[in-house]
Parts: C-alpha cells; structure tokens; sequence
C-alpha cells in the first residue's frame, strides 16, 4: 500500500514555476493537488488582462481540462464568438469562416483563462509578482535560484513556462537565437473603438503582405480588438521598444484601404500594444538535469499553433509523469519528454501556415486563399474540416494518472 501512496503524493517537493500566463498556473494547479510545494514567479506586476483568444478543440483537450476541474468554467466565461468575414476594401463579405474554424469548441480570452487558473491555485501555491529568475545552478541536488529583486532560494525542480523569450530556456538551454524560428510575418494586436458597431464576431481584410482584422469578443459595443499581420525580413528593434513599434507599423500600413486609417488612429494613442514576430521554438530537449521547459518555452508558437491546448496538455503531462515516479523526475522527465514531443511538433506545424493565411503575399494568393476556404466552409466539407481542424489536437493518447 505505502508504495501507491509514494505514488500518490509530491508531498515536500518545492517546485518553482517561472512564468504565470496560462503554462505556469496549469502546471501549479497539476502540482499543487498533488501535494507539491509549488512557486510561481512572474516578471509583469500582476496578472494581465484581455490578450488574444485562444480556443480548445477536440477530445484531448476536453479530458485535460475536465480532469483539472475547469472545463465548466471556461464554458462560463467563454467568447462565443461567432463567424468571422473576410472583406473586399468596401466592406463587403468575400468568404465567411465558420465559428468553429476559428474558434474551436470553446474559446476564452487569454487573460481570463489566466485569471480562473489564478484563482483557482491562489490558496495552495504561492504567486511572486514583479520578480523573475536571475541564475539558476543546478548541483544535481537541486536548483539554487537568485532573483532579479528577492532573496535567493533552493528548490527541488525549476520549470520554465515563461514563453516565446523565456528567461529560464535562455539561462539553461542556451541563447534565444538558436531556439527561436523566424517565419517571415509580424502581428501585432490592441485596443481599437468599434467602428463597425460588432458583437462577437470579426472582420478581415487583406492587400498583398498586409492583413487587418478587427474583432469583438466580449459584446462591449464600444471596444473591439485589431490584428495586424504583415510579411517582412527579421527586423531589429528592441523588442521591449514600443514607440519603435508603432512606427514599423504606421510605416508598412500607410495608404492601406478599408478601415485601416482608423485602426491606425488608435494604435497612435494605445498604451497596450502587443507586437512580436511569428515565430516557432525548436529545442533539442525539453529537460536538463533538474530544469523542465513547458508550454510556448519549450513547443511554442505565436499564435495559430494551438500553443495554448499545447502548454495545458504540456502541464498535466509534466505532473502526471511526476506523481506516477513517486517524484523521481529523471523518470518523470524523460517521460514527459518523450510524450509530449510529437503532439508539441504537430500543433507547431499548423501555425506554419497563419502568416500566409492572414496576408498572402499576392493578389492572386489572397483570391485562392478566399476560393479554398469558401469551400471548407460549406456544408459538405464542413465535417472533414473540423476533423482536418482538430487532428493535430488530439495527437496524443494520454496515460491514466493518479488524481
């Protein structure tokens, strides 16, 4: 009996998670019901808001997020968001895409989702806002961590969810640069007023290299959010650098037609914008010694590569293996890696295809695009498409962990 109650229980074991997006609280919530002694820093102040949409799709995901007790809740909270159009510069419809292409089974602001995650660990783990990882030395007994503001401290295992430029990966696994893959599109993403008086659903419309969406989430009449995606070379500004930001922007959008210039307008005076390159992370391995990498650190897209079901499947993978090896993460570790590499991969390879999706590079690209979906998106293909949609979703058979 001892031996399954070994298996039972991480009891004692001080985990500490960098990073409290989506990734870090899953694995906390995974590790914390588990007995684990868990630890989430997280640089920004405190939990941020609103962000993009993400979206769960098929069978694996509703296991996983049913097992950790928040699939109702996501439902509560969800965008229903309904169908997306893509316009000719007048306004007009071109193609609808379906709810269920964009936005899967059930779909949540990513703000939101950190948040029910945050509440629902709050009381059993510990949240450290404001700091983050300085340097970790793993002594093969466990990890001695400074910070860039608090006191040092010594834990069993470190796990980096701290995303696309994660610190942690950075600090154990080598520079950014050799992780991160470049794929040939920026997007940036803020608030706009709702010009076209939308509730719950979105607009798109593009011009060779350039696409603008403008989408409304939330029913508030008066807030919409945009997406700007435009092809480039790598660019190479300071990424923390946002007045260099707008002004990439305003440049590569000038003199683009439909509702640009107002979109335009409002990305002059937001305070919140969020801009990166669309890139893919390709690690060699996921763990070392004592340090593991889950979610966009390790398997990360920037978006369309269901990088969200990724790092939630990630999390209860990572703390499934943990409590089935009694805490032995050697076991554990290799484990997890050699399970979640292949799903990881596949979901990447989806999002592959978003840059193009958003701004084709031709004329002619951006009206084959518009015939292709036109046909996905009617009846007859309709049942093939959410199969085609959720393949890369459900990639992974999952083992029975202990509760």
């Amino acid at each position: 009996m001892t031996h399954t109650t070994h298996h039972r229980t991480l009891g004692g074991l001080s985990v500490l998670i960098s990073g409290a997006s989506v990734a870090g609280p899953a694995l906390a919530l995974n590790l914390a019901r588990r007995g684990a002694r868990v630890t989430v820093v997280e640089r920004a102040p405190d939990l941020r808001a609103g962000g993009f949409a993400v979206d769960f799709r098929g069978p694996v995901h509703r296991t996983v997020l049913t097992s950790m007790g928040i699939w109702d809740e996501i439902h509560a909270r969800q965008t229903r968001m309904g169908r997306q159009v893509v316009v000719d510069a007048h306004g007009s419809p071109k193609v609808d895409l379906p709810s269920l292409m964009m936005s899967g089974d059930v779909e949540i602001l990513r703000g939101d989702l950190a948040h029910l995650l945050y509440e629902r660990t709050r009381e059993h783990v510990e949240y450290v806002f404001g700091d983050s990882v300085a340097t970790l030395t793993d002594d093969g007994d466990g990890v001695d961590v400074t910070f860039e503001r608090g006191a040092p401290r010594r834990f069993d295992l470190v796990i980096g969810a701290d995303g696309l430029h994660s610190r942690t990966r950075g600090l154990v696994f080598g520079d950014e640069s050799r992780h991160l893959r470049f794929l040939g599109h920026y997007v940036a993403g803020f608030d706009v007023p709702n010009p076209l008086g939308l509730d719950r659903t979105g607009r798109l419309y593009s011009e060779p290299g350039r696409a603008v969406s403008i989408g409304n989430y939330d029913g508030d009449p008066h807030r919409a959010g945009a997406l700007l995606v435009f092809r480039s070379e790598r660019l190479t500004h300071d990424r923390r650098d946002t007045g260099a930001h707008k002004r990439v922007l305003a440049e590569r959008f000038a003199g683009m037609g439909w509702e640009t210039p107002a979109v335009l307008e409002a990305l002059a005076s937001t305070d919140r914008l969020y801009f990166d390159a669309i890139a893919q992370v390709h690690v060699d391995r996921l763990t070392l010694g004592r340090v593991a990498l889950v979610g966009d650190a390790g398997y990360g897209a920037t978006m369309g590569g269901m990088g969200t079901g990724a790092a939630v499947v990630g999390a209860h993978v990572l703390a499934g293996e943990l409590a089935l090896a009694g805490g032995d993460h050697r076991t554990a570790f290799a484990e997890y890696e050699a399970r979640i590499r292949d799903f990881a991969r596949g979901c990447q390879k989806v999002s592959g295809n978003v840059g193009p999706f958003f701004a084709p590079p031709t004329e002619r690209r951006i009206r084959s695009r518009d015939r292709m979906y036109r046909l996905l998106a009617s009846r007859p293909l309709a049942g093939f498409f959410k199969r085609l949609t959720e393949r890369a979703a459900s990639g992974i058979r999952l083992r029975e962990y202990p509760a």
